[in-house]
């Protein structure tokens, strides 16, 4: 009798493990995928530019899935189509493309695009701040985030006059940031979000 509960009790202690197995490996499952997709989210809105790195996946096909560089002249090479424009497009917009090219030599290819170097998003932040420069950011970055990179405005800096100039098509734009108002909370619309090339100049 002792025995037979013995052997009851190693079946139900072994049931336990094995569903607190299952139960981790299924969480670690959704947190890898939960991670692959907010990367993709990410990616979406990206607009790629030169000296950004690619990976560039074919499935079933390892000899095309590949790691390439956006070139100065916004171009791609891959294999089989040659020169594909990539500057400015999407990861997504890019992916239907290479699709399109690639499909008259491979029916019913399956392809997927990633940004795993970012290294076009540059911003630069001149003038009065400790530490003035170019800044590879790699995210999303706006002018307050941007002044912390540069190690914040000296004490000379006319806070209240800092200018943000970019150029769009050829021409330039400015736009002002008084940053003694929106540190106190005040016109926070200012802290735009940089874009690729953006200026920062603390007078």
């Amino acid at each position: 009798m002792h025995h037979s509960f013995q052997i009851v009790q190693r079946i139900a202690f072994g049931l336990i493990i094995g569903m607190f197995l299952t139960a981790t490996v299924s969480c670690q499952s959704a947190d890898m995928r939960s991670t692959a997709q907010e990367a993709s989210n990410s990616d979406q809105g990206y607009r790629l530019g030169p000296e950004d790195v690619l990976l560039i996946s074919v499935w079933k096909d390892e000899h095309l899935t590949r790691e390439v560089l956006v070139r100065p002249d916004g171009m791609i090479s891959f294999p089989l189509v040659g020169d594909v424009p990539a500057e400015g497009r999407t990861v997504e917009e890019l992916r239907i493309d290479l699709t399109k090219r690639l499909i008259k030599y491979i029916p019913a290819v399956n392809i997927t695009v990633a940004v795993i170097k970012p290294l076009s998003y540059k911003v630069y932040v001149v003038g009065r701040v400790t530490k003035p420069g170019e800044f590879l950011v790699g995210h999303y970055t706006d002018v307050l985030q941007a002044l912390s990179l540069a190690g914040g405005l000296t004490p000379f800096a006319a806070e209240n006059d800092i200018k943000i100039v970019r150029r769009v098509m050829g021409q330039q734009q400015t736009f002002p940031f008084r940053y003694g108002d929106v540190r106190k909370g005040m016109d926070l619309e200012q802290n735009i979000i940089l874009q690729r090339g953006d200026v920062v100049m603390v007078p």
